[in-house]
């Protein structure tokens, strides 16, 4: 496989994310899904909703969410629906949470050694293509938090979002805790769920991950840790691998003084297997070139 292009800059502005965009030289089909990461009742470092209305503009996309599978301002369709508002997404941007009614779509895990399937929003459906638009953080689960994630955990329903948590033990929410896989096993998860993503709009996804706010904690947390580090820039790609190691190497590469507390976070969960299972069942790559727009 030849080497991923993966688009760079230092300076973090609405125009910059459509700037990069343009630089992966691709125009998505059909109706666009946009797949953001609305953020939790409380959480302070989500990205608003206003930072990304040129991008989702230039692609006439819609915002697109699924409901949690924890406890919280997210995981029923009505309450998530309140949330799209009160955090103004709706007032700016058509918004589908795609798992608001059943059944959902079924998707098989092809070679996975974990889960055997993947259930999605019955409303990806309804989607020509996919711009996965993470904010790239750490996580208390998975480590980090970007493209892979955003494939994974963000497209999968309150069920499938169980099934990736538990291991393929359970689709039921009330199992979300006692019967929660293994770390390895749960990563591993998640890289299969991404794969069935990418195989569903083969070449039409494309990736965008911004790199700020960077905190050890994922939007999806009500009390989250303030950031730890300076904003590193946005990346672009059109390859989940390439752009989710960029981000990590980024990070290592750094001098910022709050760059090991981050790190430690992502070594503790072991987060970086996600983006070695996703290599190896084909998502992408980890080799990459990386172009720097400054």
């Amino acid at each position: 496989m030849s080497k991923a292009k993966v688009y760079f800059t230092r300076d973090i502005t609405p125009e910059n994310v459509v700037r990069l965009y343009e630089a992966l030289g691709v125009e998505l089909p059909g109706k666009v899904a946009v797949k953001v990461h609305s953020g939790e009742e409380g959480n302070q470092n989500y990205l608003r909703p206003e930072f990304m209305i040129p991008m989702v503009k230039a692609v006439d996309g819609t915002i697109v969410e699924c409901n949690t599978a924890y406890d919280g301002a997210r995981d029923t369709t009505e309450k998530h629906e309140k949330l799209m508002r009160d955090h103004g997404w709706a007032d700016v941007f058509d918004v589908d949470i795609m798992d608001a009614e059943g059944p959902d779509i079924v998707l098989p895990i092809k070679g996975g050694r974990v889960i055997e399937e993947n259930r999605v929003g019955k409303n990806i459906k309804d989607y020509g293509s996919m711009l996965i638009l993470s904010h790239f953080k750490g996580h208390p689960m998975g480590g980090f938090g970007g493209a892979l994630k955003q494939l994974s955990i963000g497209c999968a329903s309150n069920e499938g979002k169980v099934n990736i948590h538990t291991g393929g033990q359970s689709f039921d929410q009330a199992d979300f805790w006692d019967k929660h896989a293994e770390q390895d096993d749960f990563l591993e998860a998640m890289a299969e769920a991404a794969q069935t993503v990418v195989e569903l709009f083969g070449e039409d996804l494309a990736y965008v991950n911004i790199a700020c706010n960077l905190s050890v904690d994922c939007d999806c947390c009500a009390v989250a840790e303030d950031p730890c580090m300076q904003d590193i820039g946005i990346f672009a790609s059109l390859d989940p691998v390439a752009i989710d190691q960029a981000c990590i190497d980024a990070v290592k590469a750094s001098d910022d003084p709050g760059r090991d507390h981050l790190l430690e976070r992502i070594d503790s969960k072991n987060g970086t297997k996600i983006i070695d299972d996703a290599a190896r069942l084909g998502c992408g790559t980890k080799d990459y070139e990386l172009i720097v727009l400054d």
